[in-house]
């Protein structure tokens, strides 16, 4: 029983030590591979996220003044309309019969009766683009049948949560990005921030129309639309990665300055940030252009340029870095550590 004891507590005793060295090994490890960026001089952009989908700024539903049966369709989806334009012609339901009559009595009487009673002309109300048609020629309709919708121009109707609407404003400027088309960013701004939010699943929402300074041609009624707002710009500024700005005691921000000298310890300085973004953060002061930064390698993530004016292409939220500030991952023991 005693050599079992002692065999036990000398396994016992190699394993902790074969996980100390593990764990010392960890360390080093990650304070070695801690990732040194500069300060650069660049353009931040902040701005606001929403979802919404392509809607019609006015749409239009086109009805017969008749019931009766759709003789010729003189428009398609895609064609372009003025106000007042005939874009269909309806048999009423008294001349349909007529002209069936008619039929069985040969062309001639089908002739008499087509000149002597006229279809019905169906006019658009409003000046736009076709974007549905809803019948085909021979069938049967009434005065409450959609044959046609118009839209006058497509713009994007996006829902921003409460928490950011105070930041919306009429003509602030935007980049829609549509799910279909997300390499094809379409600049445009604000024209309407509605009254009346939505709640949904006890989150509100406010509707807010963007309209495109140019529709593109693959725009689509309903298709999936990414919104940003911007809300701040500056050119010119110092910037460095978001995961490189830690929060300290008392609320200040800090960051880890590379030793500029071979064999000195990195400095922690005390920084004032400015406009930031989920991937970069402005610095005021305490940092120069130039001077670099270390960063845990495990939250490094290259910095991308930002697109041109009015918005970065940078996603995400308002708020403070983007990066996960998660801890480093804890050295594994041994099954057979105590």
């Amino acid at each position: 029983m005693k050599r079992v004891m002692i065999a036990v507590l000398a396994a016992a005793a190699v394993a902790l030590g074969v996980w100390r060295h593990g764990a010392s090994d960890a360390r080093a490890g990650r304070e070695g591979r801690a990732k040194p960026v500069q300060a650069v001089v660049g353009t931040i952009e902040q701005s606001i996220d929403a979802t919404g989908s392509v809607a019609p700024e006015n749409r239009v539903e086109i009805k017969p003044p008749v019931g009766g049966r759709v003789e010729r369709l003189l428009v398609d989806e895609g064609d372009a309309v003025a106000a007042a334009q005939v874009v269909a012609w309806i048999s009423s339901t008294d001349r349909t019969a007529i002209l069936d009559a008619a039929r069985a009595q040969g062309p001639e009487q089908v002739k008499k009766w087509e000149d002597a009673y006229k279809p019905t002309a169906v006019f658009a109300s409003l000046p736009g683009e076709v974007i549905l048609r809803n019948v085909v020629v021979g069938q049967a309709v009434d005065a409450g049948t959609v044959l046609f919708a118009v839209a006058d121009r497509l713009i994007v109707s996006a829902q921003v949560d409460e928490s950011d609407i105070g930041k919306i404003r009429i003509g602030q400027r935007t980049r829609i990005r549509l799910d279909s088309y997300p390499d094809q960013p379409v600049e445009g701004k604000v024209i309407d921030v509605l009254f009346e939010g939505k709640n949904v699943s006890n989150v509100i929402t406010y509707g807010v129309k963007v309209r495109p300074d140019k529709v593109p041609p693959f725009f689509r009624s309903q298709m999936t639309a990414n919104v940003s707002f911007l809300v701040k710009r500056k050119d010119d500024a110092v910037l460095v990665p978001a995961a490189a700005v830690k929060d300290a005691p008392g609320g200040k921000r800090v960051v880890t300055v590379a030793a500029a000298e071979k064999g000195a310890k990195p400095e922690t300085r005390e920084v004032k940030t400015g406009i930031e973004n989920d991937e970069q953060i402005e610095i005021l002061s305490g940092l120069a252009a130039g001077e670099t930064v270390l960063i845990a390698a495990s939250k490094y993530a290259a910095q991308k340029a930002p697109e041109a004016s009015p918005l970065s292409s940078l996603p995400g939220r308002m708020g403070r870095g983007g990066a996960q500030q998660g801890a480093a991952p804890k050295p594994r023991r041994p099954s057979g550590a105590q």
